[in-house]
């Protein structure tokens, strides 16, 4: 058989220009957010202050408000049954379920895992910074479609009567998403672990007070409601209210406030977020 200068049969000389296979690099961009994405959604699925904080909270907070006459709500009679009530009730603590999820604790897990380092490693990673953004929002769409079905389902038997386009809520739940997210990524880049925990926790329970979620704005000062009105969560639960409670069109003006948010929060975090 012949053979060339090296001795190698013509039949196993290597290809030439170095060729090997598989061939190293890094898999498609979109490949990796999913992958990261279905990570980050088996991570907060494992955990369970969290799952209490996203799920059970908001679900008692429904179920209580709406058999129990604490708050007079607009637009109830003053012996309103709780079907009443859970038409008021449903559409905030829905925006509060989108809250609890994207902002904290989306801040509060992220926030340790730039702590113990598991970012610094994915900062060694080809997944860009925006790219973990991408994937830890895709995730927390995840869980807030099993908590929307969970709320919708007890809201249902609570005597809950929506009404309005379909559409329009997916529109809010996004746009409410994606500011939410925004924040949330911000303050666990920017804080320490500590001080986002802390941070994440308060601002959670400011909101749910002043946000329009249980206490109806009309129970605050003028000069304070023009200021909660342009909150995300006040924009998010009062356009799913004007939605599923009165049937309205899409709320181009709480798409709007939301639509501000989520640029601002989004860039912000992009621009600010420490891996380590």
């Amino acid at each position: 058989m012949a053979t060339d200068t090296t001795g190698t049969p013509p039949s196993e000389a290597p290809p030439r220009g170095g060729s090997f296979t598989p061939a190293p690099g890094a898999a498609p961009l979109p490949r990796m957010i999913a992958a990261q994405a279905a990570l980050e959604t088996r991570m907060l699925l494992r955990n369970g202050e969290q799952l209490l904080l996203t799920v059970l909270i908001p679900t008692l907070l429904l179920v209580l408000f709406s058999a129990v006459d604490i708050i007079e709500l607009p637009g109830t009679a003053a012996d309103g049954g709780g079907d009443e009530r859970a038409d008021f009730l449903t559409p905030g603590i829905l925006a509060l379920a989108v809250l609890s999820t994207a902002f904290t604790g989306q801040a509060i897990s992220t926030g340790f895992d730039r702590r113990y380092g598991a970012l610094k490693r994915l900062a060694a990673s080809p997944l860009p910074r925006w790219g973990l953004m991408t994937a830890k929002t895709c995730s927390v769409l995840v869980i807030e479609l099993l908590q929307v079905l969970l709320l919708m389902a007890v809201a249902l038997t609570l005597g809950w009567s929506p009404h309005g386009n379909p559409a329009a809520v997916v529109l809010l739940l996004l746009a409410g998403t994606a500011a939410f997210s925004g924040l949330g990524l911000l303050m666990a880049g920017t804080l320490r672990a500590e001080a986002t925990l802390a941070a994440a926790n308060l601002v959670f329970i400011l909101l749910l007070v002043g946000g329009g979620v249980i206490v109806p704005l009309e129970k605050f000062p003028p000069g304070v409601r023009d200021a909660l009105e342009l909150l995300p969560i006040t924009a998010l639960s009062d356009g799913l209210r004007d939605v599923l409670q009165h049937g309205a069109g899409v709320p181009w003006g709480a798409l709007a406030v939301l639509g501000c948010w989520a640029v601002l929060g989004l860039a912000a975090a992009a621009r600010f977020f420490r891996w380590e």
